[in-house]
């Protein structure tokens, strides 16, 4: 008589394996969130409201009327005017990075329309070497501004980007400079500027031209300022307030003007253009 109870045999069955990316943690709520959930959401979690980054073009996507926007500018590339090197070539590093993101740079600008509204739009990406602001960067929100200037359209930033690029040096720091000017002669002449800030923007880029905007709108959570938080409190050796440097705290003390949740964007847009165009 046997004393052991015959168990099935699973040695031979196929074990279920789950796809790689098929879930992703959220950084606001720390819960494991399903992906096509995020994306179904305009890659915002349904859980806690935590904006991921996104890309230029998705960027576009969701703002711009179907079939309106006109890339302009594309071809201007970064050169390498300091010969500059690091563990790689800044040459390689820019190649590195445009097979990365499909971009050829860290901004895409070009002419569009929002529910009928001509607008200009420079939008960042993150993606493209933290969306640092280099020559080409500096060189294409100036023109996008001319073309404002010149078309009577209003002028739309999105921000996404760590700042100034280091290995243009002096000459990346010298288009703080020359955008500071460009928004400039757009308030002068009564050109829109909206100034659309999302996670993160910082250094370089928050000291010139996002702060200058007529009406600046961040999106919520969004990380903002020019040095970051761990500097700061090793600078001034003392702890900072809760949520420093997030788009609510801004928005309390009266650094920007709105948070709005991406679903939301265009419409606001729209509005404002209507407003105060």
């Amino acid at each position: 008589m046997a004393w052991f109870k015959k168990t099935k045999d699973t040695s031979s069955e196929k074990k279920v394996k789950i796809p790689e990316g098929l879930w992703i943690k959220c950084e606001g709520c720390k819960e494991i969130v399903y992906r096509k959930e995020i994306n179904k959401n305009l890659k915002v979690c349904p859980k806690c409201n935590y904006h991921f980054r996104i890309g230029a073009r998705e960027r576009l996507k969701l703002l711009v009327d179907e079939g309106s926007f006109t890339e302009l500018d594309g071809g201007l590339i970064s050169g390498d005017p300091l010969n500059f090197k690091d563990t790689i070539s800044y040459k390689d590093r820019i190649k590195e990075n445009q097979k990365k993101s499909g971009l050829k740079e860290a901004v895409i600008s070009g002419n569009a329309l929002i529910k009928g509204y001509p607008v200009c739009l420079v939008v960042m990406d993150f993606s493209f070497m933290g969306g640092s602001m280099g020559s080409v960067v500096g060189e294409k929100i100036v023109r996008a501004a001319e073309r404002c200037l010149e078309e009577k359209r209003t002028l739309i930033t999105i921000s996404s980007s760590g700042g100034a690029r280091m290995q243009e040096g002096i000459f990346s720091l010298m288009q703080m400079a020359k955008v500071s000017a460009a928004m400039a002669k757009l308030k002068d002449n009564g050109i829109l500027f909206i100034s659309v800030i999302s996670d993160p923007t910082f250094g370089g880029v928050t000291a010139s031209f996002v702060m200058l905007g007529d009406i600046i709108i961040a999106e919520p959570r969004s990380l903002i300022g020019f040095a970051g938080p761990r500097v700061i409190e090793q600078t001034i050796k003392q702890p900072l307030p809760e949520d420093f440097q997030r788009a609510e705290f801004l928005l309390a003390y009266g650094l920007i003007d709105m948070v709005v949740d991406r679903k939301n964007l265009r419409e606001v847009l729209a509005k404002l253009i209507e407003l105060l165009q």
